[in-house]
């Protein structure tokens, strides 16, 4: 049986880079980009942290495990529009037994766009909240203090 381990917060656990170019569709018809297009880039931060980690989404799910969102917060800072190269920053900024908190900053240049959270519980192909494997956890166990 897993053991369950205590929520950390955690300080040390480094932001991954991803570049984003702004597409023409991400933006409204004032050409800014549109505000429910950041937890887009939300998601691809998330998924390319798990990659730099050595463990795709993908290979999550073919385990029969999926990340669910149960919460997001977003906080509106600048503006980005069409052809903008953005920085979407993602890192763990907890890790619970059944699930997990991404925290996310958007630069455009050196000014902060946007940045939020997402909440994940851990569900299994029968969509029952589980305990997060373990092979994940040891991947991701910078996050956890010792």
């Amino acid at each position: 049986m897993e053991q369950p381990y205590k929520s950390v917060e955690t300080k040390k656990t480094e932001f991954v880079d991803v570049p984003i170019r702004v597409r023409y569709a991400d933006t409204d018809m004032m050409g800014i980009v549109y505000y429910g297009t950041y937890p887009v880039y939300f998601e691809i931060g998330r998924s390319e942290y798990m990659r730099t980690k050595g463990f795709t989404y993908k290979e999550f799910e073919d385990m029969g495990y999926h990340l669910v969102v149960v919460g997001m917060e977003i906080k509106y800072y600048n503006t980005a529009t069409y052809d903008d190269l953005l920085i979407v920053k993602a890192r763990i900024s907890e890790l619970q037994s059944r699930g997990m908190t991404f925290h996310y900053k958007i630069y455009k240049d050196e000014n902060l766009v946007v940045e939020g959270k997402t909440k994940h519980i851990c569900v299994n192909s029968s969509k029952k909240t589980v305990v997060i494997p373990s092979h994940l956890v040891h991947i991701l166990k910078d996050v956890i203090s010792k």
